[in-house]
């Protein structure tokens, strides 16, 4: 049954067209991910799909009788109204024949109200209804109704909008963004409730496991095209690929084509003859096909940074509280050369507090953080960039420095680190203002990247950043010789990016994990077990039982040479990947000389890494008689 037909639809901002004549269809039962660079139109086009802006050209249809919710990234809720009233303002009538009969629960003395309110759930058939309501309010931590909405966070203001989505009882759900502002649990009984729920969705997420896990078709749209891709996102990974092979050897063929075509033209007299028009139309639609390379740009940068020394951070029996509440208890830590490590945790457990204090933003109520003097921090927060009337793009960055040091001698100028973020010479000198979210991230990175850290901290780093940013952001942080501290919703990313995780509960304590966070999760098990200990009656363990994993404030030499391990492996496996790309990459015939130089000289640096850290594994090892 279709639902929604998209004619021809086409949408321009200012003076670039985002997409034209664009023809799509919704189905019932189909689940798609809608995936695009920023700025080509992802946002607009489900707005005018769900109604809430027209195309300047083209039609949408809808099914009559369609149940449709959306939503957007920016919830409009009343700021002086609380949550319950705009639960019931959502117009769901069962959801207004429920909340009368709590109210006559609570009021039990009325005995005609309450039979009232008992025989209208009863009429309604509300009784089942009611049961997923307090479900759905419960997972999205929505428990106390009163509140009022102005006096919430972005993150609480998603929740009720997402709560209100859900409830409505949707045929067609649109969302742009689910997962932004939602803590892991969330997210992933999210995950779990879509794939149950017999929904038909279209969404835009940057979420790759959420798109893996729940999307059964992927559209992309590129360039202003849409291309359809009917399997999840794992298969529109490998198909788009595919397509881009094609595509390259296609403009490959037409470049030699138009090089032969080119020499005819350059042969022909002035007067032309009426037979030769034909194949000179022919010429320009050639050239065409032959200059329309496709412009991916990636972010390659060999930074030159200050060598750490051998003390980095030390934290010593750091503990903070707020308003009575124990974020972090008598916690101990010293970060080691090249450590990739990140943070998972309900939202309110204190993460970027913890932050804060190792940046010497924030004290800690007892305790101290030792910095060292080879120390260079680079903090990127959730709070971004603060925008200056009239301020340009490049002088944004300009603030911060004017290049950063590369290896062999090189520098890169703030205009070239733009470049590589996928800032235009037209983007680059544009009113800050007039950047989407997406690009005032990509701009809020240059700025941290300018100052060229050492110890790179990055508090929640992928939201608003679409998958081709969060692929070029991946592939820095992999090169990347530092110290890594990462707190993040995107499990993709976690799992890319880190050896280690800091797990942070509501007591206070710290978990360290030896993994990333699939490895996490594959320990705890469900997915309904919290990302905390259960707390329960200390007992005397069984000499047979599997030891727990020790938590960081109970660290001893034990602990940190069995993480110092974990870290090695984890590095010495990269390293062998990176060494056999390096090897292959010589099979490759079309590699000009400079690049077989620049990767000779790679893999010779790969090896001796790879050699320094192997002898370091063999001598703890034997230390550890493992």
């Amino acid at each position: 049954m279709n639902y929604i037909s998209v004619e021809n639809v086409s949408r321009a901002f200012a003076d670039k067209a985002l997409f034209e004549n664009v023809s799509l269809g919704i189905n019932e039962g189909q689940k798609i991910g809608f995936v695009a660079k920023n700025g080509y139109g992802k946002s607009s086009l489900l707005n005018i799909i769900a109604g809430k802006e027209q195309p300047d050209s083209g039609t949408v249809n809808r099914r009559n009788d369609l149940r449709m919710a959306f939503l957007s990234q920016e919830p409009d809720l009343d700021p002086k109204i609380t949550i319950e009233q705009a639960i019931l303002d959502s117009d769901i009538p069962t959801i207004k024949i429920i909340a009368n009969y709590e109210r006559a629960m609570q009021n039990m003395e009325d005995a005609d109200a309450y039979q009232a309110a008992f025989d209208q759930m009863d009429a309604a058939n509300a009784w089942d209804f009611e049961t997923k309501y307090k479900q759905i309010l419960s997972k999205l931590k929505l428990d106390d109704l009163s509140q009022i909405i102005g006096k919430l966070s972005g993150g609480q203001k998603k929740r009720i909008a997402m709560a209100i989505a859900l409830l409505s009882d949707p045929q067609l759900l649109i969302m742009d963004e689910p997962t932004n502002h939602l803590d892991l649990e969330m997210i992933e009984w999210l995950e779990s409730y879509f794939k149950q729920e017999d929904y038909t969705i279209l969404m835009v997420t940057h979420d790759r496991y959420f798109l893996d896990r729940v999307c059964t078709e992927i559209i992309e749209l590129d360039r202003g095209n849409l291309y359809t891709y009917k399997g999840n996102y794992s298969y529109y990974v490998e198909k788009k690929q595919e397509r881009l092979d094609i595509e390259q050897t296609t403009q490959e063929k037409a470049q030699q084509l138009y090089k032969k075509e080119l020499q005819w033209m350059r042969r022909q007299p002035k007067a032309r003859t009426t037979k030769s028009k034909s194949r000179i139309d022919d010429f320009y639609t050639i050239k065409e096909a032959a200059f329309n390379r496709r412009k991916e740009h990636q972010v390659e940068l060999e930074i030159n940074m200050q060598r750490l020394g051998t003390k980095i951070v030390e934290l010593h029996k750091i503990s903070k509280s707020f308003t009575g509440k124990q974020l972090i208890d008598n916690f101990s830590y010293n970060f080691q050369r090249g450590e990739r490590l990140g943070i998972i945790g309900k939202n309110g457990t204190g993460k970027s507090t913890f932050l804060n204090i190792l940046t010497g933003k924030l004290k800690p109520d007892t305790g101290k953080v030792v910095v060292g003097e080879t120390v260079s921090m680079g903090y990127y927060t959730q709070t971004g960039i603060d925008i200056k009337p009239g301020q340009k793009v490049i002088d944004v960055v300009k603030e911060y420095g004017e290049y950063i040091p590369l290896n062999k001698g090189k520098i890169i100028s703030a205009s070239q680190l733009l470049e590589r973020f996928m800032f235009d010479n037209k983007k680059k000198h544009d009113f800050v203002e007039k950047l989407s979210g997406g690009e005032r991230k990509r701009l809020y990175l240059c700025t941290v990247l300018i100052q060229n850290p050492n110890f790179l901290i990055l508090d929640e780093p992928t939201n608003d950043l679409d998958i081709p940013t969060l692929n070029v952001l991946e592939n820095f942080l992999m090169d990347f010789p530092g110290c890594i501290l990462v707190v993040s919703h995107d499990r993709y990313f976690m799992d890319k990016i880190v050896d280690h995780l800091f797990v942070f509960n509501e007591s206070g304590d710290i978990t360290d994990f030896p993994g990333n966070y699939s490895d996490f999760r594959s320990y705890v098990g469900s997915t309904d077990i919290a990302l905390e200990p259960e707390t329960k009656a200390p007992s005397k363990p069984s000499p047979t039982a599997e030891p727990a994993i020790k938590t960081a404030t109970k660290s001893g030499p034990t602990r940190e040479e069995q993480k110092e391990l974990s870290r090695l492996e984890n590095r010495i496996k990269k390293l062998e990947q990176q060494k056999k790309t390096l090897q292959d990459s010589f099979l490759d015939t079309s590699l000009s000389t400079d690049d077989v130089t620049a990767n000779s000289i790679k893999l010779e640096k790969t090896k001796s890494e790879l050699e320094e850290l192997e002898m370091q594994w063999l001598e703890l090892t034997e230390k550890l008689d493992v």
